[in-house]
């Protein structure tokens, strides 16, 4: 009669924890899921910050190098003016 009663507790608790763990095991699933959706969502927006800044940083570079031109021309009239004044010239 034991024997029977133990086995039947025991086949109970087994089954009890083995939905247990599947439970468990099923939300663990979702969450790393949910964490791979995340960091993909992250790194596409990453990406897009790092191409727009990649962008902006390609036109300052064309400014400078248009205002380090014009610069070099102003320098090169201011020479002029200045020699001429001075009857350098």
């Amino acid at each position: 009669m034991w024997s029977v009663l133990i086995t039947a507790i025991t086949v109970l608790g087994g089954t009890s924890a083995f939905r247990y763990y599947e439970r468990r095991a099923q939300h663990k699933e979702r969450d790393d899921e949910f964490i791979r959706h995340d960091c993909k969502d992250r790194i596409s927006k990453l990406e897009a910050l790092l191409e727009r800044s990649s962008q902006e940083k390609d036109e300052m570079r064309a400014q400078i190098l248009e205002l380090v031109s014009e610069v070099a021309a102003l320098r090169t009239e201011i020479k002029y003016l200045t020699d001429r004044r001075t009857g350098g010239i």
